[in-house]
């Protein structure tokens, strides 16, 4: 890969700028979740070590290029001293003077990017500005990659740039998983809709060899192979689409996995009335809401034959039991095989970080992204401007 890291940069006596994503839940004043923060505490430690004043360029919500005093960064700046043990300066209308006052050994917070229009709209004249505050640009926010904006890629053509260490995780992880991975490689996409994922699924097909589909979108898949799906949530009007993607899947010698069995109830609550049926005999006064338990031992025959598993989207309702179930015991699987040194994996996107957490799988997977549409971009084969810029 052509950009640099921390370790390609002299940092001493500089200022370092760091585009950062400490977008946190907040409810009542109060961080929810830290996660976030404390996975650019690396980077921040790290800039320090080396001697730089690192200063923090971050966003909040979406306050529409508008100051909107609910949306400041002042909010997070408690739990951000938490985890990194040290003061943080909050400064609300930043000069490169206020920020060189600041004594060495300093951490400096930028308020929310966002509350001008100039941040969305990758003004020169706002990247300039921010150009001008520091000496060398880090971007550690791989979740705002995907954004061509002032603060993640404007200001990357007019300073010495680099990754941040939880950038850099990132992207090698992403590379050894499609750009240069072990193979053989699966890909798990599921997801409700096959119209917001062609883009990805076109791309998965010429770059894997087996992709799973579940969710909604496998029953849009069973619908196009000529299956009955009763009621269940599908694109019926997608199913020309669905099956040029198994023909393109097929002369790219990628093998598309769908269910072999179901499970299906009447309705959609938890603990309701449910069987395990064929993939092909849905009850037309059903519903398919997971895959059925051959479905999953399949799955778990595959992984054990791949080296390498990027997953997106869960394979059922895993939100409410018993449709859990699928989602849970096929990534429970993928992540022992990770326990034990046989598979790669890397996982992404909301639902998916919420249904290996649920299942207690996601301490073993290799990585997983907290970036939902960087991440769904990257799978989709797209340039991201804030990695492209720091080449």
């Amino acid at each position: 890969m052509s950009w640099k890291t921390l370790d390609d940069m002299d940092l001493a006596g500089k200022t370092v700028l760091v585009r950062v994503d400490i977008n946190v839940p907040v409810k009542d004043g109060v961080v929810t979740d830290a996660t976030r923060i404390e996975r650019i505490v690396p980077t921040i430690k790290d800039i320090l070590a080396r001697g730089g004043k690192p200063v923090l360029l971050a966003h909040f919500g979406r306050p529409k290029g508008k100051v909107v005093p609910e949306m400041s960064l002042r909010i997070v700046v408690p739990t951000l001293e938490e985890k990194l043990g040290q003061k943080v300066i909050f400064i609300e209308q930043p000069s490169r003077a206020l920020i060189d006052a600041e004594p060495a050994g300093s951490v400096i917070l930028i308020e929310n990017t966002r509350f001008t229009p100039m941040e969305t709209e990758n003004d020169p004249g706002f990247s300039d500005f921010l150009a001008s505050l520091g000496d060398v640009y880090v971007n550690d926010a791989f979740s705002a990659a995907h954004r061509a904006h002032a603060s993640t890629e404007g200001i990357a053509r007019r300073l010495p740039s680099a990754a941040g260490r939880l950038m850099q995780q990132e992207l090698e992880a992403l590379e050894s998983a499609l750009g240069n991975p072990e193979r053989p490689v699966a890909a798990v996409v599921g997801g409700a809709k096959v119209s917001t994922k062609l883009d990805l699924l076109g791309n998965l097909i010429e770059k894997v060899e087996h992709l799973v589909i579940g969710g909604g979108m496998a029953n849009s898949f069973l619908f196009a192979r000529g299956y009955e799906i009763g009621t269940s949530l599908a694109e019926r009007d997608m199913a020309d689409t669905a099956r040029e993607i198994m023909a393109k899947a097929d002369g790219a010698g990628c093998t598309i996995h769908l269910p072999v069995d179901i499970v299906v109830a009447r309705e959609f609550r938890a603990g309701a009335d449910f069987e395990v049926l064929p993939a092909d005999k849905c009850p037309a006064d059903s519903m398919i809401l997971d895959a059925g338990p051959e479905t999953v031992e399949a799955l778990k025959t595959l992984f054990s034959k791949c080296r390498t598993l990027i997953w997106n989207g869960p394979l059922g309702a895993f939100e409410i039991e018993p449709f859990n179930r699928g989602t849970f015991d096929a990534a429970l699987a993928a992540a022992d095989l990770t326990a034990q040194g046989k598979l790669k994996t890397v996982a992404g996107g909301g639902d998916t970080v919420a249904a290996l957490n649920q299942s207690g799988a996601a301490g073993n997977f290799t990585y997983i992204s907290t970036a939902g549409g960087a991440f769904l971009e990257w799978m989709e084969g797209k340039e991201l401007p804030g990695v492209a810029a720091l080449g």
